[in-house]
């Protein structure tokens, strides 16, 4: 726990993480001196430095809502879909395959649908007539939806596909409300900055200001759960026809790490905002990335109220983009990779996400313990990234 009231801090802040950074710190403590956030702030096992507060931050409010403090991937999160696939009938050129005809039909990085993208008819109900805080709000959804729509973004989005101990075989995704969701939240963290000047500034969701950031926040939360749907259902139309029948899903894990919830704490209602953070009530089941060449996990939440009922969302990183191309050679990233299929002719590109940039997968379940129950090892097969 660290709590310096002479730094400024209001509350104190609990780690689960054994290695962070001073960058980290000094985020966490930016955060814990706010006036709005109540009984402390959490920092997750995967804590590490970003643009604004740190990933890994979760802390409660009573009225304010922080949209500076959320990211600009708003509902970003995971899915986990078990298939009626057996891994033992997957050989590598079977997954170079599957790789291949991912990468050629799902726009990654910048990339979007060309065209249209996806029709009015073949929207979720209710994407494009859910009304949006402005009409240049609205304005940007009907000229993006539908090019947005079923593509994975970047950095480190990804489609995965995994095996367990018994031979089972998931499909993961990894992706979030892309540049809809980038446009709501740039939009309301001006509103709150012009409102009150500083950086982490809110708003309080009893006025005007806050209640329509409340409503944005939820449409794209659930364009984002939308959106990995939609990646889902893609991978599994290209897995069947690679493998010349129809391949679906018996099981599906969604969760997101980038949002606000409001839960009750401590006998009183709080908004509940988490960055690079999921929620893990007791006995729901939560995913725990590790890196595109490591395990993931799924577990059980226990609801620790000492962190707010959440737990990490991954791995956390270890090594900025920039240290990662300076010193990782893409024939040492090829050798960590050696058993998982993946695009090897972006190699040099992919040294950003190399398994050594993040931290070890099992040290950071090892140090939340008390947040979640693992009970799932899932070992990557085959990688398609952002």
């Amino acid at each position: 726990m660290i709590f310096e009231p002479d730094r400024g801090q209001r509350v104190p802040i609990r780690l689960w993480a054994r290695h962070v950074g001073p960058d980290t710190i000094r985020q966490l403590q930016r955060l814990a001196s706010q006036d709005y956030v109540v009984e402390f702030v959490a920092a997750m096992a995967d804590a590490h430095v970003s643009e604004g507060v740190a990933v890994g931050s979760v802390f409660a409010t009573e009225h304010t809502l922080v949209p500076a403090a959320l990211g600009g991937d708003l509902g970003c999160g995971m899915s986990a879909l078990r298939i009626d696939v057996d891994a033992f009938g997957l050989d590598r050129r079977t997954l170079e395959i599957v790789v291949s005809r991912l990468g050629r039909a799902i726009p990654t990085g910048d990339a979007t649908h060309r065209g249209g993208g996806a029709s009015r008819a073949n929207l979720p109900e209710g994407l494009l007539e859910t009304p949006l805080s402005t009409r240049s709000l609205e304005h940007t959804r009907e000229a993006l939806l539908g090019r947005h729509l079923g593509t994975l973004g970047g950095g480190n989005h990804f489609l995965e596909l995994d095996r367990d101990a018994d031979g089972g075989v998931w499909l993961l995704v990894h992706s979030g409300s892309r540049g809809l969701g980038g446009a709501i939240a740039s939009h309301h963290a001006r509103a709150a900055e012009e409102r009150n000047a500083h950086g982490l500034a809110g708003m309080d969701i009893r006025e005007s200001a806050g209640a329509a950031y409340w409503q944005d926040l939820e449409w794209a939360i659930r364009f984002a759960r939308e959106n990995r749907r939609a990646l889902a259902t893609r991978a599994l139309e290209i897995l069947s026809d690679v493998l010349h029948r129809e391949v679906t899903a018996a099981d599906t894990i969604d969760v997101h790490h980038n949002f606000v919830a409001r839960e009750e704490w401590f006998g009183r209602p709080l908004f509940v905002h988490r960055k690079g953070a999921i929620a893990a009530p007791r006995g729901d089941r939560a995913l725990i990335p590790g890196s595109m060449g490591t395990a993931s996990y799924v577990a059980f939440g226990l609801a620790n109220a000492d962190s707010f009922g959440s737990c990490s969302h991954g791995a956390g990183r270890v090594m900025t983009r920039t240290e990662a191309r300076r010193t990782i050679r893409p024939k040492a990233f090829a050798e960590s990779m050696r058993r998982v299929v993946y695009p090897d002719a972006l190699a040099r590109r992919l040294v950003e996400e190399a398994p050594c940039v993040y931290r070890d997968i099992r040290e950071v379940l090892d140090d939340q313990e008390d947040l979640l129950v693992r009970t799932i090892r899932l070992e990557p097969l085959a990688v398609l990234k952002g």
